[in-house]
């Protein structure tokens, strides 16, 4: 996974219970769409996502890492906060539960030392792209070749 610049800004301020969130959430899905073109086009293709629920509350994906040369994936959800876009995103990925202190109860990534005070800082111009660039990748990039090293994760 490389670093790319940042997404261009979600301009809707509108959360899950907001009259508005259907246009935030058009929004949500251009700026993923373009995220994941971009990506593809650079040979970086790294995440699959989608809504788990009608409502767009609820999401589920796959994401990737290739360490030596050997593709690690792994199953990641999230929810939408009721207090988003203000609150940020918990990224879940549940079968690294437990395996490394920069991850909290039910497989969710620490995101309190760098991602949520950039977040806050940003919100209500920060989105699902955001969480996935800023926060999952990174975290990905920085623990699970650890986590391989430690015998932790292994590739059957």
């Amino acid at each position: 996974m490389q670093a790319q610049s940042t997404q261009s800004s979600i301009t809707i301020n509108a959360g899950p219970r907001d009259p508005q969130w259907i246009d935030r959430l058009k929004e949500e899905y251009a700026a993923l769409i373009n995220y994941i073109k971009n990506n593809k086009s650079e040979d970086n293709d790294w995440v699959k996502l989608e809504p788990a629920n009608k409502e767009c509350t609820n999401w589920k994906g796959k994401c990737w890492v290739i360490h030596n040369l050997i593709r690690y994936e792994f199953d990641f959800q999230f929810e939408i906060p009721p207090t988003y876009p203000l609150a940020p995103i918990e990224i879940e990925i549940p079968s690294l539960d437990g395996l490394t202190p920069k991850m909290y109860r039910g497989g969710k990534i620490c995101i309190d030392i760098h991602f949520a005070p950039l977040w806050q800082k940003n919100a209500p111009k920060f989105g699902i792209v955001h969480a996935l660039q800023l926060a999952l990748a990174p975290w990905l990039a920085a623990e699970v070749p650890v986590l391989i090293e430690e015998g932790k994760i292994k590739k059957d």
